[in-house]
C-alpha cells in the first residue's frame, strides 16, 4: 500500500531532498583530481577549442589557484600537470606558464568570495550563440540551473589577457553564476568545483538546444515560478555532486590517465 500518494510537493520535495543528503556524499577526491577530471569532461562535451579557455579552482592559500598550463589541451590535463598560481599568474607549483588570459580570473575571485571554481571556454554552440549577440534563454527543464543566472556580455571587450578586460567581466557577471560573452564564449562560476563542472556542462546543452529552437521557431518561455522553483531545485549541492560523480565515471572510462591511483565514486 502506498503511502504517499497523497502527499503534497512541498513534502515529497523536502523527503527527496534529505533522501539525496544522506545517499550523496561529499567527495574523497583532490581539488587537484576534480579539476583534472573537469577537463577532460570538458574535452568530451563539446568544449574542445584547441588551447583556448581556462578552468581554475582556488587553492588553498588566499590569492592562489590551480589552472592548466599553457600548452596542453584539455585532454592532455591531469592532477599531476595542474599549475598553481598567484593573482599575478606567477607560478608557485608545477613547470611551465599559465594562460596569460587567465587574469580575468583573479578579478573574479576577488570580487566573489562565494566563487570558487571557474570554467570558461569557447565551446561549440555557446560560441555561435554568442556570434548572434543574443543572451542565452533558458526554456527547457534540464538546463534550468541556469535560469535567470546567466548574465549576457554584448561588447566583445577583444583578448582578454589586460586588467581592463578583467575588470569588464567580473563586473558584467554580478553576481549570476554564469556569463554568455559576445564574439567569445561562455564562462561558468560554481561554489565547488562540481558546481561549476555541471553548469558547464549545461550551459554549453542550453546553447544547442536554443539554436535549434530558434532555427525551428520561436523559443516560448517558460512560467517564471515554476522555472525559479526547478533553478533551486536543481542547483542544490548534493545534485551537483551526483551530477559530477556521473560525469567523472564517464570520463575515467574514456581518461584513464587524468589522475594517479584509485578513485572512488
Amino acid at each position: 500500500m502506498a503511502d504517499t500518494l497523497n502527499d503534497p510537493k512541498d513534502v515529497l520535495v523536502d523527503r527527496a531532498a534529505r533522501q539525496m543528503s544522506d545517499h550523496f556524499a561529499d567527495s574523497t577526491l583532490s581539488t587537484r583530481q576534480k579539476l583534472a577530471l573537469t577537463c577532460r569532461i570538458a574535452f568530451d562535451g563539446g568544449h574542445d577549442s584547441g588551447l583556448a579557455g581556462q578552468i581554475s579552482a582556488r587553492g588553498r592559500e588566499p590569492g592562489t589557484y590551480y589552472t592548466q598550463r599553457l600548452g596542453l589541451g584539455f585532454d592532455e590535463i591531469t592532477e599531476d600537470n595542474l599549475l598553481l598560481v598567484d593573482e599575478d599568474l606567477q607560478v608557485l607549483e608545477g613547470e611551465g606558464m599559465a594562460n596569460p588570459a587567465n587574469r580575468f580570473h583573479s578579478w573574479i575571485y576577488r570580487v566573489r568570495e562565494d566563487v570558487n571554481c571557474i570554467v570558461h571556454t569557447h565551446s561549440l554552440h555557446t560560441a555561435a550563440l554568442a556570434m548572434l549577440e543574443v543572451p542565452l534563454v533558458v526554456s527547457q527543464m534540464d538546463t534550468t540551473p541556469l535560469y535567470d543566472d546567466c548574465a549576457f556580455l554584448k561588447d566583445w571587450p577583444g583578448v582578454p589577457v589586460g586588467n581592463e578586460e578583467g575588470e569588464i567581466i567580473s563586473a558584467a557577471l554580478g553576481d549570476k553564476r554564469a556569463i554568455l560573452l559576445a564574439h567569445h564564449g561562455q564562462l561558468v562560476t560554481g561554489a565547488t568545483v562540481e558546481e561549476a563542472c555541471n553548469l558547464a556542462v549545461l550551459i554549453e546543452r542550453a546553447a544547442r538546444l536554443q539554436l535549434l529552437a530558434m532555427a525551428a521557431g520561436t523559443v516560448q518561455p517558460l512560467d517564471p515560478a515554476l522555472a525559479r522553483e526547478a533553478h533551486d531545485w536543481t542547483s542544490t549541492d548534493r545534485r551537483s555532486k551526483a551530477n559530477f560523480a556521473y560525469y567523472a565515471r564517464r570520463a575515467l572510462r574514456n581518461h584513464p590517465d587524468c589522475v594517479t591511483g584509485k578513485v572512488e565514486l
